[in-house]
């Protein structure tokens, strides 16, 4: 349990209109009401009602005003950290939070670490550790789909499951347990085939964990997309129609992109980290020739390759370049100028592609069409097509996959144990540490070194 009260401006450090001090801890009312001053000088802190609001002023160390506020007083355990906890809402300027911060601290309460206040809320109980860590990545979320997902785990979504999987593992252990002391009573015949069925669940129910955990990780840091394509084939175009502004410079001179464009776009909630580069072909340009350079080696490690044809000129020796690259991966190819007579058709792109096989998407960055098709594409070759945070869970933390991979692991060991035909005490070993390892995703089985380095990461006055 916390024994002492904390203090960190919990908004951010910058003029705005509102500012907010958040104190808690066992003395957050009385330290706050040594600054606060009722409009009529009669009222106090200490006689406020849970979760109620109050106008005033804070007061300087001679008892001058310095602002005017509202104190929200939210008493334990009914507050984010089941703690007393004050918030005052004073006028957002960096000056007036960090000089009331200052008053704060000067009546004993300690400044409080980074993401104390949510450890506190995980130390006591409030929410386990996949939760907490939601709040950071709700705070953090950069697009629509992943606010979403975030708010998803924050609610619990992650949490319950992880809590039903354990529930069953801890139920075969107990019974292997409750078996060998009491072997009277309790009889393991068939026990082996019916262990086996339950291993088989819980590994598919693992297993589709792990794999939410690529669209999980594109809904968090966005698909890693690059652009290429020969000079002058509507690269930058494309990159400003999707970004909705003129990021790029666009001429008719080829070659006008030299180095690499990086712009995060949203579609339909969706983001992509889009690298536009400069158009790939032979030049003797060093500046150029660099450029060409660097586009290939951003293209080795995209999730997505957006492949720009020029469909008014044919192909030629710089295009059969970019097919090799765009061999085993994740592509698509944009059909662009589509406005304009046309040099190559989509049979003409099959026959070129030969054995490559990605979709197709007649666009016009001119005329911005075609991009709803585009749009929708993405979703299919990423999402399936669909998102539900209803029903589905999203692994968004690289920590929780390597906590199922290692439960993985260990049911795979009681399930070589089952087919060995091994004694019982190995089935009950293997699942404890699938139990362990589970635990690790919400907090039940973590050492105080892990807890301290997950919340040194939030920032301060959360």
């Amino acid at each position: 349990m916390n024994t002492d009260t904390i203090a960190a401006i919990a908004t951010a450090l910058s003029d705005s209109g509102i500012g907010i001090i958040r104190i808690s801890g066992p003395e957050a009312v009385e330290k706050a009401d040594l600054l606060y001053k009722s409009k009529n000088g009669k009222f106090h802190l200490k006689d406020a009602e849970s979760h109620t609001i109050h106008y005033g002023f804070i007061t300087d160390e001679e008892g001058n005003i310095s602002d005017e506020v509202m104190v929200s007083v939210m008493l334990a355990p009914k507050s984010y950290t089941t703690e007393d906890t004050v918030e005052i809402n004073c006028h957002g300027g960096v000056l007036m939070m960090q000089r009331i911060l200052e008053r704060v601290l000067m009546t004993g309460v300690r400044m409080a670490e980074p993401g104390e206040f949510t450890k506190r809320a995980f130390l006591n109980g409030r929410m386990d550790l996949s939760e907490a860590e939601a709040v950071m990545d709700v705070i953090h979320a950069q697009n629509e789909l992943a606010l979403k997902s975030s708010v998803s785990q924050l609610k619990g979504a992650v949490s319950k499951k992880i809590k039903e999987m354990r529930s069953e593992v801890i139920y075969e252990i107990a019974f292997i347990e409750s078996a060998l002391d009491d072997s009277e009573h309790i009889s393991l015949d068939g026990y082996p085939e019916r262990l086996s069925e339950k291993i088989e669940e819980l590994l598919k129910e693992t297993d589709k964990l792990i794999s939410s955990s690529k669209d999980g990780k594109f809904l968090k840091e966005g698909i890693k997309t690059v652009i290429l394509g020969k000079p002058n084939a509507g690269k930058s175009s494309f990159l400003n129609v999707l970004s909705g502004e003129e990021k790029a410079i666009v001429t008719d001179i080829a070659g006008t992109t030299r180095d690499v464009l990086e712009e995060q776009i949203r579609l339909d909630g969706i983001a992509l980290n889009v690298i536009d580069t400069a158009g790939i072909r032979e030049t003797e340009n060093t500046v150029e020739k660099i450029g060409v350079e660097k586009a290939k080696k951003y293209a080795e490690d995209a999730d997505l390759l957006l492949y720009m044809v020029d469909s008014s000129v044919p192909f030629d020796e710089n295009d059969e370049e970019i097919r090799t690259i765009l061999k085993d991966r994740k592509a698509i190819l944009l059909m662009n100028k589509s406005d304009l007579s046309q040099a190559i058709t989509e049979e003409d792109i099959r026959n070129f592609l030969k054995d490559i096989e990605i979709p197709i998407v007649k666009i016009s960055a001119k005329e911005a069409s075609g991009i709803e098709e585009f749009k929708k594409l993405i979703k299919d070759m990423f999402f399936e097509g669909k998102i539900s945070f209803e029903n589905e869970i999203y692994i968004t933390n690289l920590r929780h996959k390597e906590a199922l991979m290692q439960a993985k692991d260990s049911f795979l060991m009681v399930k070589k144990s089952l087919e060995d035909d091994m004694p019982e005490d190995f089935y009950s070993i293997d699942l404890m540490s699938a139990y362990t390892s589970l635990g690790n995703i919400i907090g039940e089985e973590v050492s105080d070194d892990l807890v301290d380095e997950i919340f040194s990461k939030f920032c301060m006055g959360k």
